[in-house]
């Protein structure tokens, strides 16, 4: 059957369908190059980090596990959190809503998250942190989930001020975790050893 024969109600219904999200498919599609350069860079470094504590864990003693849970555990979860985000925004999405829905979810992940990782970082007794590590273990990542939060939830009313604040939470989290993981490699190299030799 021609489409134009088709009722007004159907053919609404036919255009609903094939055009998903039209107004912002094209502010969504100018941010793809980020993405895959985040996404990309994140799932890189994610590797990188298992090689780099498989290397440390066979030249000396192993630390407790509740320091890595708080120092080495969270660069691997900000890393991936970017990867993720840099994946749901590429992907194709329905409405704007569902994208929102996703986004905050991993916003407020992210708030429950840092908090465990707070409380990890105070009952650990191998390593007394500094300011700097409660400013980038901590309080850096909580920043960066909030403003994925909040703009995930800015999403539906100010598209162009959300998709800069989201960009902004993943660039972040993949920056805070590629200065966290030098960080702790260079404790592990040059602190520890000197102290264990």
């Amino acid at each position: 059957m021609p489409i134009d024969r088709l009722s007004p109600a159907v053919k609404n219904t036919l255009r609903a369908s094939v055009n998903v999200m039209p107004e912002s498919v094209s502010v969504l599609s100018a941010w793809e190059s980020f993405y895959v350069i985040v996404g990309s860079s994140g799932g890189a470094l994610i590797g990188l980090q298992f090689v780099v504590i498989t290397l440390i864990s066979e030249r000396r003693s192993p630390g407790t596990l509740s320091a890595l849970k708080a120092f080495g555990t969270p660069t691997v979860v900000h890393l991936t959190v970017a990867l993720a985000v840099s994946a749901i925004m590429s992907a194709p999405w329905a409405s704007m809503g569902r994208l929102s829905a996703a986004l905050i979810g991993c916003g407020v992940a992210g708030l429950v998250y840092g908090a465990v990782t707070i409380w990890r970082a105070v009952h650990q007794t191998e390593y007394q942190p500094v300011w700097q590590d409660w400013l980038w273990y901590d309080t850096l990542p909580l920043v960066a989930y909030l403003l994925l939060a909040i703009g995930a939830a800015m999403l539906r009313g100010d598209t162009a001020a959300a998709l800069f604040l989201i960009a902004t939470a993943a660039l972040g989290l993949l920056l805070i975790s590629i200065h966290n993981a030098w960080d702790t490699v260079t404790h592990i190299v040059f602190v520890q050893n000197r102290q264990e030799q």
